[in-house]
């Protein structure tokens, strides 16, 4: 009933604009050219078929015969002015188009289908213009009624202008192959140069597994709840956005913005977020929560608290971000409080909403160009299994659609969380205690892999386990090349007879204070 109310509101204003002398936009005689090329020459249908609907056109009579062509074209049977004759013989359409007389003289004006798709594109713009007149009349109408909401109404509006921008604005999307092989090269050339092909994640061993996030990418980030995946992700945040100055968005569903900025601002003060959110800071906290924040003011990190996000909204917002602040990055935390739609609408089950979900975050990577790390949730099944409760694929909750969308899947995995103390590694026994393991358990273009990282859950900080290492030896590098070369130490007989002179880490002993004492 709704519908057929709009339609009659539609055909009002349409009707109001035409008293006025106003004519809807239209193209008929290149709506007459195309038809007439398509029937003399088959070929400039395979140039516009994607294009191309029978609504795009402005006569009623032209809808029909295209009606005819597609027919014909999905069943594979040859299209040429005979072919439509019969199968709009065949449907009763051929006197309500005018019958043979008007069909030959379709095919009459024109020689070739030379100019099909230029032609084609000019119709799809005055349809185009057709449809936000009707759409425009559509929102008029209910601006004006008392019982609708302003809000609705703008999702509504975006909605139907999103939705003729998805459906008919179509562009080629295939390259030839001396193109693309030219990117690659540049690509290549440009890894090279950098190190890395993609943007870094701070991370040294995650960025030489991935060569940091690329373009296009959907990547999963799992866990079970209390492993620190925000945690995680805020310390790529840091990495990226307050290091690298990278432009990025995050999506946050589960904590509020203010939440998430003060846990960034305890990851890049060092100062546990208990104090902070206490405010029981000292003198000199307050001192280095001033200066560092002052580099987080001017980062390009932008947040969006929004409950419930829909797939919708989440595009509409990011478009805007891109062409605005120029975004390069994407995170969601986390993608199963997403929505479909903004209004409510939910399928037979969880699984079929989360599978489109995930569908339609790689689609908008692939569309934006950019990489989207979504954070998800892992099912209980992680703490019924026995064992070290590494997770697996299988374990990412209400929907196998995810494993299969995703280019990378990362699973974070504590011991400490479940009680134990040392590695379950055959390799070493060392204390887990204050570590992670982050597992790339799906990797489209690369391999698997897993690694630690050192974890501090009162700073909010995962860091690298290897730069306490590198610290230490960049010290004693510093310490042999300013103090010990210099002045001459430990040289004596019983190191006379190695090879220039230098002194193995074995050979020293900094902790031996006679020695020192004795050389000095």
């Amino acid at each position: 009933m709704s519908k057929i109310r709009q339609e009659e509101t539609n055909k009002f204003c349409f009707d109001s604009i035409n008293k006025k002398g106003k004519i809807p936009p239209q193209a008929l005689d290149l709506e007459e050219a195309i038809i007439g090329a398509i029937m003399i020459d088959k070929k400039g249908l395979d140039e516009v078929i994607d294009i191309l609907f029978p609504e795009i056109f402005y006569k009623k009579k032209h809808q029909e015969i295209f009606i005819s062509i597609q027919k014909l074209y999905h069943n594979s049977k040859p299209i040429d002015l005979y072919t439509v004759l019969n199968e709009l013989r065949r449907t009763g359409k051929l006197e309500s188009i005018g019958g043979e007389l008007y069909l030959i003289g379709l095919t009459q004006k024109v020689i070739s289908s030379a100019h099909i798709e230029y032609h084609s594109r000019i119709v799809v713009q005055k349809f185009i213009l057709r449809k936000l007149i009707s759409i425009s009349s559509s929102i008029i109408q209910k601006c004006y009624e008392e019982s609708t909401d302003v809000f609705d109404l703008l999702d509504h509006a975006e909605s139907k202008l999103f939705e003729i921008n998805q459906k008919y604005l179509i562009a080629k999307k295939y390259e030839t192959t001396q193109c693309l092989i030219q990117k690659a090269i540049e690509k290549i050339q440009k890894t090279e140069k950098e190190g890395l092909s993609g943007i870094s994640s701070g991370f040294h061993k995650l960025d030489h597994i991935t060569s940091g996030w690329q373009n296009s990418d959907l990547i999963i980030l799992a866990s079970r709840p209390g492993m620190g995946k925000t945690t995680f992700m805020l310390s790529m945040v840091k990495n990226i956005v307050v290091d690298q100055k990278i432009p990025m968005i995050i999506f946050s569903l589960e904590m509020s913005s203010i939440q998430l900025i003060t846990k960034l601002i305890s990851s890049e003060t060092g100062i546990s977020s208990e104090k902070i959110k206490r405010a029981n800071l000292s003198k000199l906290d307050w001192e280095c929560l001033l200066h560092k924040t002052k580099n987080l003011k001017n980062v390009p990190l932008f947040i969006d608290d929004t409950p419930s996000l829909s797939i919708f909204s989440l595009r509409a917002k990011c478009r805007r971000l891109i062409s605005q602040h120029g975004i390069q990055l994407i995170f969601i935390d986390y993608m199963q409080l997403m929505g479909i739609n903004d209004h409510g609408t939910k399928l037979q089950n969880r699984e079929q909403e989360i599978s489109v979900i995930s569908r339609s975050l790689k689609s908008i990577a692939k569309e934006l160009d950019i990489p989207i790390i979504a954070l998800s949730q892992l099912s209980r099944a992680v703490e019924t299994r026995g064992g070290s409760k590494r997770p697996v694929l299988s374990d990412l909750r209400e929907s196998g659609a995810i494993e299969q969308d995703a280019d990378i899947v990362l699973f974070i995995y504590r011991p400490e969380y479940y009680g134990f103390k040392i590695w379950d590694s055959e390799e070493d026994n060392d204390s887990c205690i204050g570590q992670a393991e982050i597992i790339i358990a799906k990797h489209r273009n690369g391999g698997l892999d897993k690694f630690r990282l050192k974890f501090i859950s009162d700073k909010a900080q995962f860091i690298n386990l290897e730069e306490k290492k590198h610290t230490l030896l960049a010290w004693e590098e510093d310490y042999k090349k300013n103090v010990i070369d210099k002045e001459n130490f430990f040289i004596s007989p019983p190191y006379e007879n190695i090879e220039d002179n230098t002194l193995s880490e074995s050979n020293m002993d900094f902790n031996n204070d006679n020695c020192l004492d004795e050389d000095i």
